[in-house]
């Protein structure tokens, strides 16, 4: 009976929320030498998957989708230097398009090779550059770099930073402006008081000018999730508050983090806490210009025979949202997911895609009308990869035509393009949709009441533009990318 349940798909079609996720059949990714921990899955501009993992303290592999299958690995990390990986922590890595940026850790950890590097490609996947080093801080150390994009496409890497005897944990972030070829001196994200978690990965969100660092805090073994905000684009980080109230006391390290995404003014946040006496998910809404958090609540509650929840990551395509975690309920291992098609009203109720012992790590991404996991199974020693469908709705997409429309210069625009601040306020966030979809954050240059937007990277295309102020009242038109 073990071998039956090593990996299996549960059922083809199953009602999440009154929305129906149609499964394909599951796809290897790796298997045998190339291992399958930690797996990351980006997507490109097609919408097509990015599989990112790494190999026990050895190397970093990616994998592309091909059109009927994945890839052969491609080993990212030089030889000469083995990458760090665990079930619980290791690569990570953003895609703008088809370029992608890689970051990694050197192991073993000591002051002499303690370094963490970002590795690129801007051919899709098909070769990576030599990697770079991002965390230039002499003696101190580093540990679990993770990477988003900004509007213009350049790496924001984030790093846990600590001195040489491994004390003053901390987490920075360090910028690129030339598409990962150098990076700037690091700027503290995590607060100047206490420290965080030092066995806990974080997450670093980029949107419009804005940057949120995710991280797990230490304050006298209180270890709740809290964010740092960044108004500049992560030169500094101003503000922080708790996006969290369970008050997780824990003597021991809890190796788990936080993920996150932000529509509007409104960070939506998964994670694990065991404040309650049983480790469990939570979705956690909180506001960036008050720096305030709304409601923490379990996605699931105890629930009957639930011992251990752990490793969520969530996604969103405009409203619609899904969060994938381990799961162990009545003795078995199982990988569940939530789904919603607009996530301002939370989740409701949950789902059993695989069940299996070896069930461990898994991530998800979207676009709308699909769902895309990547899953680690050890019990095979696979990667594996699936696809799930829904009809999209008109709440799964932001509803554009519910905001006040603004004129935008020129259209059809090729460089850049500008709109008016007399009309809109003061900008919180701002975004390209294209026909798919998939949302691209712009970064405004604000000069004497006009705000302009670089389309550098922007493929030749029609697109919805969308503004929302600082009141949260959204503003949007159509232009055309020549």
């Amino acid at each position: 009976m073990k071998q039956l349940f090593t990996s299996i798909l549960l059922i083809a079609a199953i009602e999440s929320n009154a929305q129906t996720i149609t499964w394909g059949t599951p796809v290897t990714v790796s298997s045998g030498s190339t291992s399958n921990l930690h797996p990351r899955i980006q997507l490109n501009r097609a919408g097509n998957p990015f599989v990112l993992w790494g190999k026990t303290d050895v190397n970093t592999y990616f994998a592309k989708w091909t059109g009927s299958g994945f890839s052969t690995p491609l080993q990212v990390n030089p030889s000469s230097i083995n990458t760090f990986a665990q079930s619980w922590a290791g690569p990570d890595m953003a895609a703008f398009g088809d370029t992608i940026y890689v970051a990694m850790k050197h192991t073993p950890e000591n002051v002499s090779t303690n370094y963490s590097y970002l590795a690129h490609s801007y051919d899709g996947g098909t070769t990576f550059s030599a990697p770079v080093r991002v965390d230039n801080i002499d003696t101190s150390m580093s540990r679990f770099p993770i990477v988003t994009t900004t509007a213009t496409g350049n790496p924001l890497v984030a790093f846990m930073k600590f001195n040489a005897a491994f004390n003053d944990a901390h987490y920075v972030v360090s910028r690129a402006t030339d598409y990962g070829m150098t990076f700037s001196a690091d700027a503290r994200a995590s607060g100047a008081t206490g420290t965080v978690c030092d066995c806990c990965p974080a997450s670093i969100i980029a949107t419009g000018g804005k940057a949120i660092m995710l991280f797990r805090n230490n304050l006298s073994n209180i270890r709740d999730i809290w964010a740092g905000i960044s108004n500049d684009g992560g030169a500094t980080f101003s503000s922080h508050m708790a996006t969290d109230n369970t008050n997780w006391m824990i003597m021991s390290c809890p190796a788990s983090g936080p993920d996150g995404f932000v529509i509007g003014d409104t960070i939506y946040s998964t994670f694990m806490s065991a404040g309650s006496g049983t480790s469990l998910v939570y979705l956690n809404k909180a506001s960036i210009s008050s720096a305030a958090a709304a409601s923490t609540v379990a996605i699931t509650g105890a629930g009957s025979g639930i011992t251990l929840q752990n490793f969520p990551r969530i996604a969103n395509a405009g409203n619609a949202a899904t969060a994938i975690w381990k799961h162990v309920q009545g003795g078995m291992n199982m990988l569940c997911f939530s789904f919603t098609s607009n996530i301002a009203n939370g989740f409701s109720g949950y789902d059993t895609l695989a069940m299996g012992s070896g069930l461990q790590n898994a991530d998800v991404a979207m676009t709308p009308g699909n769902i895309h996991v990547v899953y680690e199974d050890d019990n095979t020693g696979k990667l594996m990869y699936v696809k799930g469908t829904y009809p999209v709705s008109s709440t799964s997409v932001n509803n554009i035509t519910a905001s006040k429309q603004i004129t935008v210069y020129p259209n059809p625009a090729n460089e850049s393009f500008s709109v008016s601040l007399d009309n809109t306020g003061t900008i919180s966030s701002s975004l390209l949709i294209d026909v798919t979809g998939k949302q691209i954050s712009l970064e405004p240059i604000i000069k004497k009441g006009i705000a302009t937007f670089s389309l550098n990277g922007i493929a030749k295309g029609t697109y919805y533009f969308t503004l929302t102020n600082e009141s949260g009242k959204q503003y949007f038109s159509q232009i055309a990318v020549q």
